[in-house]
């Protein structure tokens, strides 16, 4: 199965990359103009990969981008644009990796869940994010 790009109005809100994605080599799902970069790779035995240290460069982060890795369970995710009104639904489970680029998203557990998130920091407590009222089950519009 190959990835799934979620997008509105030409903006890429979210990219879902499936559990049984495989390609050889090392595959890019974020443009190099993203501050959160995500990758798969996949290589043969006996591959090296050159020791090496990030230098320091300095970036400047406007919004967070969020990655999560669902370890264990189901989760659907909701996503919104900008302006906080609904757009659609996935339903992600154990394997799949989602990056959350840009709008709004909200979740509700449908297995219990384990996942990992990985976003950008230092962590702004509350200032981070603007909480809002999302849909309830009767307004979703699955996509599979």
């Amino acid at each position: 199965m190959m990835m799934q790009q979620v997008m509105h109005k030409g903006e890429l809100l979210g990219c879902i990359i499936p559990a049984n994605f495989s390609q050889p080599g090392i595959h890019f799902f974020t443009p190099n103009d993203f501050s959160q970069q995500v990758a798969y790779m996949n290589h043969p035995i006996g591959k090296l990969i050159e020791p090496h240290v990030h230098n320091l460069i300095l970036r400047q982060v406007h919004y967070t981008q969020e990655v999560l890795f669902i370890r264990k369970g189901k989760l659907r995710v909701d996503f919104y644009d900008n302006q906080q009104k609904y757009l659609e639904s996935h339903i992600i489970g154990a394997g799949d990796v989602i990056l959350l680029a840009s709008g709004g998203h909200g979740f509700e557990v449908l297995e219990e869940v384990e996942m990992f998130e990985v976003k950008q920091g230092p962590y702004a407590g509350e200032g981070d994010k603007t909480r809002f009222a999302g849909i309830d089950a009767r307004q979703v519009k699955l996509v599979e």
